[in-house]
């Protein structure tokens, strides 16, 4: 008999009370729980458990040995089930968030994806640019881009979200195209208004960062707003790179300011520190970083960056 197998026996007869009372949960003869805790005892060189007519008691060895005991078996019996988990196949209902621009784009799509090769998985999908409180609202976990406020939620990075400078050939034909962060004074500029400090672009030089000081010809809260603006031939704009690079490779856009880069932000799953969890949460998550991944397929019509 192995040491999990006469630890397993030993909590049950304490947790019974007595050998009888074990031996009517278990199954096992009360001469069999006998012997195998004596032997425990004479392999321990110890005296766990101080036997009369009527009861048992733990004497000081026996109770800090049966703690630990119950907290060994508590964790086997949980790494079983975190295995079991691993390969359950995802079912029930998953409450999925996410940012809008980027959920219609590439969110969606995924999940879609994932749904169809796990047909017994029902998929809640709330698309918004605003804050979700996971615990509060019942989410089973989002997907946030930008850097995340301290929390104890857990995050997992899925891909790089990078940003860049764009503005249509027709406009840059217009105007022309500017070569320095100081260039843009010149130009119009079109902003993403749910930032703390709307009218800058915070750019890079060599060994130094720029704050490029705009001249806002469009404010919109969302970026598919800018990008279509982009196109229309309205003016620069900072755009993530999902939305970016679509139209850098059908040419309705083009990069500008490719030595200057914007700081690049990432796209993370969030969920909460629960202790198992589950099959769904879990297997959706590897499925996004396997899906999108260091380099991303919509950052494929981009240079690499600087």
């Amino acid at each position: 008999m192995n040491r999990l197998e006469e630890m397993a026996m030993f909590v049950r007869v304490v947790e019974a009370g007595s050998f009888s009372a074990a031996a009517r949960r278990t199954g096992m003869s009360k001469s069999l729980l006998s012997r195998r805790v004596a032997a425990l005892e004479d392999r321990l060189a110890a005296r766990l458990l101080n036997r009369t007519t009527r009861r048992l008691a733990l004497t000081e060895t026996g109770a800090a040995f049966f703690e630990r005991c119950q907290r060994i078996l508590a964790e086997v019996e949980e790494a079983e089930a975190l295995a079991a988990q691993l390969d359950a196949e995802p079912r029930g209902r998953l409450r999925l968030a996410g940012p809008m621009s980027f959920g219609f784009q590439h969110l969606a799509p995924a999940v879609a994806a994932f749904m169809a090769a796990h047909p017994d998985l029902t998929v809640e999908l709330d698309l918004n640019d605003r804050f979700v409180d996971l615990a509060s609202e019942g989410h089973d976990m989002a997907v946030r881009i930008g850097r995340l406020a301290e929390s104890s939620l857990i995050a997992r990075r899925l891909a790089p979200c990078r940003l860049v400078v764009v503005a249509s050939p027709d406009y840059l034909a217009r105007r022309g195209t500017p070569e320095t962060a100081a260039g843009l004074a010149g130009h119009d500029c079109l902003v993403y208004s749910n930032r703390s400090i709307a009218d800058e672009w915070r750019l890079t030089g060599v060994n130094e960062r720029i704050a490029a000081r705009l001249n806002q010809r469009l404010y919109a809260n969302t970026g598919d707003a800018l990008l279509a603006a982009a196109e229309a031939g309205l003016g620069l704009a900072v755009l993530p790179s999902f939305l970016a690079g679509p139209a850098v490779a059908r040419g309705s856009l083009s990069l500008v300011l490719c030595n200057h880069p914007v700081e690049e932000q990432t796209i993370q799953a969030v969920y909460l520190p629960n202790r198992h969890l589950s099959a769904k949460v879990r297997r959706m998550v590897d499925f996004l970083a396997a899906r999108f991944g260091n380099r991303p397929y919509w950052d494929e019509p981009l240079p690499p960056p600087a």
